[in-house]
């Protein structure tokens, strides 16, 4: 199921590492603060949210398709027991109802289908299981939004981010799969001084 990015996965570490130090790194632990049991996270990169994780959480189990970026994860410091598979999001390798709670993760973004990578997390969850999110979006006001919807129809951006698309309604698709949202806190975020601020939705919901 190996998803190569390589050009990607060779800066995206670096990226990473620099958002977090200019925040991204209390929002990484905002998303998994609280959650307890079985976890899936999904699209899990490099292991960048793996040190946040609480002790309730007997094990995460990390979905990650791109070679470099799940070798990495392999080897990141963790405050659980965390599990690293090859696989993604559209078919998880899981039961019915199996697990307690879901992470995504700048994931919902660049995933190929959006309903079907949501319907396939609602099905891994048990009736009231945590799905918790943290996406690029649509901004909500112009000129940005326009221009965002123009660099993901031409695929620039895309392209350049392995997949990545800046103009979902991410919100509405996560409603539209089934799951109520209980929490969705958006966010203006720069991860450098030298890139675009981007929009986020940080939040929770459930099944």
């Amino acid at each position: 199921m190996a998803v190569e990015h390589p050009r990607f996965a060779r800066v995206y570490p670096a990226v990473a590492a620099r958002a977090d130090k200019r925040g991204a790194a209390g929002h990484r632990q905002r998303l998994v603060e609280g959650l307890a049991g079985r976890v899936v996270e999904v699209g899990a990169g490099n292991g960048r949210n793996f040190v946040h994780y609480p002790p309730g959480v007997t094990e995460v189990v990390a979905i990650e398709p791109e070679p470099t970026l799940r070798a990495l994860a392999e080897g990141a410091e963790t405050a659980v027991p965390v599990r690293v598979l090859d696989g993604v999001a559209e078919a998880l390798p899981f039961a019915d109802g199996e697990l307690d709670a879901a992470v995504v993760s700048l994931v919902l973004c660049s995933v190929p289908d959006q309903g079907r990578a949501l319907a396939e997390i609602r099905r891994v969850l048990r009736p009231g299981g945590a799905l918790r999110f943290y996406e690029h979006v649509i901004p909500q006001r112009q000129p940005k939004r326009g221009l965002f919807r123009a660099a993901d129809a031409t695929g620039l951006w895309p392209r350049l981010a392995a997949g990545c698309h800046l103009a979902r309604d991410t919100a509405g698709a996560i409603v539209a799969a089934g799951f109520e949202i209980e929490r969705c806190e958006r966010i203006e975020f720069r991860s450098a001084a030298v890139e675009p601020r981007l929009s986020y939705l940080l939040g929770s919901a459930h099944r």
